[in-house]
């Protein structure tokens, strides 16, 4: 029986990964200060495993890591091992507890949290998160400190506001197995560890429909938003359905046992919950699990370094479901996003490693503009890649989706408005011939 870790689909796709680790390690990405008014910084943690086969399995005298060799030492002697050559690689993701009140709430991410002043720098602050939310200890001499992934700016809906940069930091566990992991109730549901060929599968690529009637209706109760949301529809962002092959759930999480407070619920409560957002929800264990936003931003960054890097030609322009908005959203942004596609096309990279050579390593500057091309919606609205005077291209941003993303919101916001003007002028239209007819009837 073929194995199916080595599939025709993705051969190879340890080997690939140890040229990307290895990339990643010898060009690390620069450090992004924080913009004026902006004092928070987080990091995340990018874990990596390598799951064993069934017809390679690790024996009793598997090479155990030496740190006291460099970072591209112990990566050569570890993928050089035959379990891991015919393994499959891994990521470890979590599933957020759900809080009222928290932004993220039952959100799919990476191990991670802001960083505190104790911490000796960002990478600190992504180890010390993840021992305190999953248990998993990144000092051991079996955990590699890879390197780092784009930092950014992530900021409120459409980069309104600066709220923190966030950094992503990766390790590889050389362990054969993964010990059971502590998880923090009160900010962990699940631990999912996910294929890597899963994430780079386009029949998982899929979308998240997210409730935005209370960003555009701050001010005003349920009434408000359901008009908001009756006009608009749902907005649609680019999702991964994942497919864990090790899932730890955290019982002690309220809710996880339903219990008679849910079924107490007045019929009101859970109408407005059913009518206002499909997030409502996101404490339900049987959910499926999407990857999207923010951390698959992250991941973008990632997955486009491995074959077959059709991480960014998956990936989808967002809009919205009300089918004449996404109409004029397809119209007003149909030039832009032909061009920024064919900007990422002459971009493409050369080789199958971790960074364009000639950008990856330059320090970010200001553009023209003044606008911060780092910078990342909550709502998975981009990611960014560094620039600098190296960068020819028209506002300096090189990463594929960065590009993909020029001006991209700008126009939707066009959009939008172009969209309340054509509904109000439809709505009167409307008004207009019901008058002139009940004024015929009544004559």
């Amino acid at each position: 029986m073929a194995d199916p870790a080595h599939s025709k689909d993705t051969p190879g796709l340890s080997h690939h990964l140890h040229g990307v680790l290895t990339e990643l390690r010898r060009r690390p990405y620069p450090h992004v200060p924080n913009p004026p008014g902006c004092k928070k910084r987080a990091s995340v943690a990018l874990i990596l495993r390598v799951k064993p086969t069934y017809d390679h399995w690790p024996s009793s005298d598997t090479i155990t890591n030496d740190p006291s060799l460099s970072v591209e030492e112990q990566l050569q002697n570890f993928f050089a091992q035959s379990w891991v050559e015919h393994g499959d690689p891994e990521v470890l993701f979590i599933k957020r507890a759900s809080r009222e009140g928290d932004r993220w709430t039952g959100h799919v991410a990476l191990p991670g949290g802001k960083r505190d002043p104790e911490d000796a720098d960002d990478r600190a602050a992504a180890v010390r998160e993840a021992s305190e939310e999953i248990g998993f200890d990144l000092t051991t001499d079996d955990v590699i400190n890879v390197g780092n992934l784009p930092e950014r700016v992530v900021t409120t809906s459409w980069g309104s506001e600066p709220l923190m940069v966030l950094c992503p930091f990766v390790f590889l566990t050389t362990r054969t197995d993964c010990p059971t992991l502590k998880l923090q109730p009160t900010e962990v549901a699940s631990t999912h560890w996910i294929p890597l060929r899963a994430l780079l599968s386009p029949s998982l690529r899929t979308v998240e429909y997210v409730d935005m009637s209370q960003r555009f209706a701050r001010q005003g109760g349920y009434l408000k938003r359901l008009a908001v949301r009756s006009l608009m529809g749902w907005m649609q962002f680019s999702a991964v359905r994942l497919l864990p092959s090790e899932t730890q759930q955290c019982t002690s999480v309220p809710g996880f046992v339903p219990d008679d407070t849910t079924k107490q619920k007045s019929l009101i409560s859970r109408f407005k919950a059913w009518t206002l957002s499909n997030q409502a929800d996101s404490g339900d264990v049987t959910r499926p699990l999407l990857l999207w936003g923010l951390t698959l931003g992250v991941l973008a960054d990632f997955l486009d370094m491995l074959p077959p890097h059709s991480a960014v030609e998956l990936w989808k322009w967002p809009t919205f479901t009300a089918p004449d908005l996404r109409l004029i959203v397809s119209i007003l942004t149909y030039n832009l996003r032909k061009r920024n596609k064919q900007q990422v096309k002459l971009g493409a990279r050369p080789t199958d490693t971790a960074a364009d050579s000639e950008t990856a390593a330059l320090p970010v500057t200001p553009s023209a503009e003044g606008h911060d091309h780092n910078e990342v919606g909550i709502g998975g609205l981009g990611v960014g890649r560094y620039y600098g005077p190296g960068d020819r291209t028209a506002d300096g941003t090189s990463y594929a989706v960065g590009i993909m993303l020029r001006g991209y919101y700008q126009r939707l916001r066009v959009a939008i408005w172009v969209f309340l003007a054509w509904r109000a002028a439809l709505g009167s239209a409307a008004a207009f011939t019901v008058w002139r007819f009940l004024r015929r009837r009544l004559q």
